[in-house]
């Protein structure tokens, strides 16, 4: 869904500021999802606050490694 945007020339200012700005035809709401996507898969993983009881140490340790985000 990517659009080429081509490579504009301009020999002057004036030239510049007559041509047309190149408007993305792409629905605004699945740009929005991708950019929410995209947060959500770069921003840092949060934890829960507060204080976790364990029935054992192994238990404890076990909730210390890291999951694999799919």
């Amino acid at each position: 869904m990517i659009e080429t945007v081509r490579v504009q020339k301009f020999r002057s200012v004036e030239e510049m500021n007559a041509a047309r700005v190149p408007v993305s035809q792409e629905d605004a709401f699945e740009r929005f999802l991708r950019h929410c996507a995209r947060y959500r898969s770069i921003s840092p993983r949060t934890y829960p606050r507060g204080v976790f009881r364990y029935r054992s140490i192994e238990e404890a340790q076990s909730a210390r490694q890291p999951t694999s985000r799919d």
